[in-house]
C-alpha cells in the first residue's frame, strides 16, 4: 500500500493542467451500455474509479478498453450478464448507475447496493422510486436491487432532493422508455449537462439539462457516438487552493471557471487573487488570508467536494471562519486529522468553527475518503516538517497523477510503499 510524504513550507509556482472530470466520465462510460454500437470517449482521466468502471462494463459483456492515454472505446454489442456484483460495486458508488441502462436496454438488472467514500448516508431510495415510476418492479434482496420491466414508460418524477446520481440514473433509463419523462427538482451540476450532451450525441431527445426540470422523449434505440469529457472542476478547485495555501503563484490550464463561480468568489473573499487566463486561471496569494463563512449547497452553490480543501486553507486565515456542511452529515472526518497537525477546529453538528492562523506541524495522518485525502495533502504543503499520508488509494480514486502535478510546481512530495 502506498503513502505520500509531503514536506511543506514551499510556495507552489508554475503551470499545471486539469484532467478530465471523474464525476462526468463515470456515467458517460456507463451510458455506452444503452447501444450496441461503438462509443468513443476522450479526455478520460486515468483513475482507480475509471478502471473499476471499465472492469464492470466488461463483466456485463461489453468490450471496454483504452485506445490511448486518455481515450476509451466501448462496444456493448451484447449484454451477457445483468448482474453488477458486490465485489465491484462496493468500492465505487457510481457503479449503481448501471441500473438505469440495463433496465432500459434489457428489461432486467440485478445491482448490488453501493459503497464508496464513508462521508455519510447516501441512500438509493431516490433512484429506486424514480425507476419504479417508470414502470419497473423492484425488490431488495440479499444486498441487491433486483429490477424487471418488460417496457419502461415515461413518467413525471419528483426528486425529494436534487441528487446527482439519481438524476443520471433516471436520465439513462428514460431515454429508451416509451413516451415522455419529466424529472423535476433535478440536479443542475455541469456533470448532468455533459451526460445529456453525450446521450444527445447517441440520439436521445433531452432538453432542460442544467435546470431543475429535465424533459426526455424516449426513443426506440440509440447509436454510437464520440464525446469529450469536460475538465474536472473539483481538481481545478483543489489546485487553486494548493496555490493559495502555500502563498504561491500558479497558472491552471483547462480550468472550467464557468463551473467554479462559487469557489472563486469564496477564494477572493479570503484574499486570494484570481485572474482568468486564456483557457484557465492564474491563482496568487501574497498577503494574509482572511476568515470567511462557507456553506455547502447543491450546484451552483459551493460544492461539498471542495469543503475539506477549504477547511485546510482556512486553518491559515487570520481569524475565525465558519463552515456549514449541508449535503453530507459525516463529512468532517478530515477535521480530526487536521487537529492532529495543529489546527484549531471546533465541530458541532453540521458546523465547524476554524480559528487561525494555526501553526501546522507535519504528522502521520490517515485519509478517510477521497476529498479528505486532498485536504491533508494541502495541510502538509503548509506545515513544517514531514507529513505522512496513509490510505493513498482514496486519492487515486479521483485525482490523476496528483503527486506528479504538485511536484512539477515545486512541491516536495513523493509516493512511497508502506512498510
Amino acid at each position: 500500500m502506498d503513502k505520500m510524504i509531503i514536506r511543506g513550507g514551499k510556495p507552489l509556482r508554475g503551470s499545471v493542467s486539469v484532467s478530465g472530470s471523474k464525476n462526468t466520465a463515470l456515467p458517460i462510460l456507463i451510458a455506452a451500455l444503452l447501444t450496441d454500437e461503438p462509443v468513443r470517449v476522450r479526455n478520460v482521466p486515468r483513475l482507480r474509479d475509471v478502471t473499476t468502471t471499465l472492469a464492470l462494463l466488461n463483466e456485463l459483456g461489453a468490450r471496454a478498453r483504452w485506445t490511448s492515454d486518455h481515450e476509451v472505446e466501448i462496444r456493448a454489442q451484447r449484454i451477457t450478464s445483468h448482474v453488477a456484483p458486490y465485489e465491484l460495486v462496493k468500492t465505487m458508488r457510481a457503479s449503481f448507475l448501471v441500473l438505469g441502462p440495463l433496465l432500459a436496454r434489457e428489461g432486467i438488472a440485478r445491482v448490488s447496493t453501493p459503497g464508496g467514500c464513508a462521508i455519510g448516508t447516501r441512500p438509493v431510495n431516490l433512484h429506486i422510486s424514480g425507476i419504479r415510476a417508470l414502470g419497473a418492479k423492484i425488490q431488495l434482496r440479499n444486498g441487491y436491487v433486483e429490477a424487471h420491466a418488460r417496457t419502461l414508460k415515461g413518467a413525471r418524477i419528483w426528486l425529494d432532493n436534487p441528487s446527482v446520481g439519481a438524476t443520471e440514473n433516471l436520465m439513462m433509463a428514460a431515454v429508451r422508455a416509451s413516451g415522455h419523462t419529466q424529472i423535476e427538482n433535478a440536479a443542475r451540476e455541469p456533470e448532468i449537462v455533459d451526460l445529456a450532451a453525450m446521450l444527445g450525441a447517441m440520439g436521445a431527445q433531452i432538453s432542460g439539462a442544467g435546470t431543475h426540470v429535465i424533459e426526455i422523449d424516449g426513443v426506440e434505440r440509440l447509436h454510437g457516438a464520440e464525446h469529450e469529457v469536460i475538465p474536472d472542476r473539483i481538481e481545478a478547485g483543489s489546485l487553486m487552493v494548493a496555490a493559495a495555501i502555500t502563498g504561491g503563484d500558479v497558472t491552471i490550464g483547462n480550468a472550467p471557471l464557468n463551473h467554479l463561480e462559487a469557489v472563486t468568489a469564496k477564494l477572493a473573499e479570503a484574499g486570494v487573487e484570481i485572474t482568468p487566463t486564456n483557457g484557465g486561471v492564474r491563482v496568487r496569494r501574497e498577503g494574509n488570508l482572511k476568515p470567511i463563512e462557507l456553506r455547502t449547497l447543491p450546484y451552483p452553490g459551493f460544492p461539498t467536494d471542495l469543503q475539506a480543501q477549504m477547511m485546510a486553507l482556512l486553518t491559515q486565515a487570520s481569524g475565525t471562519s465558519v463552515i456549514t456542511e449541508t449535503i453530507f452529515e459525516n463529512r468532517f472526518m478530515h477535521a480530526l486529522e487536521l487537529i492532529r497537525m495543529g489546527a484549531d477546529i471546533l465541530m458541532k453538528g453540521p458546523t465547524a468553527v476554524v480559528r487561525g492562523p494555526a501553526k501546522l506541524e507535519g504528522a502521520p495522518v490517515m485519509a478517510t475518503d477521497l476529498r479528505a485525502s486532498m485536504s491533508l495533502i494541502l495541510a502538509g504543503l503548509a506545515a513544517e516538517h514531514a507529513t505522512e499520508l496513509g490510505r493513498v488509494y482514496h486519492l487515486d480514486r479521483g485525482y490523476e497523477a496528483l503527486d506528479v502535478k504538485l511536484a512539477a510546481l515545486g512541491a516536495q512530495i513523493e509516493r512511497v510503499k508502506e512498510a
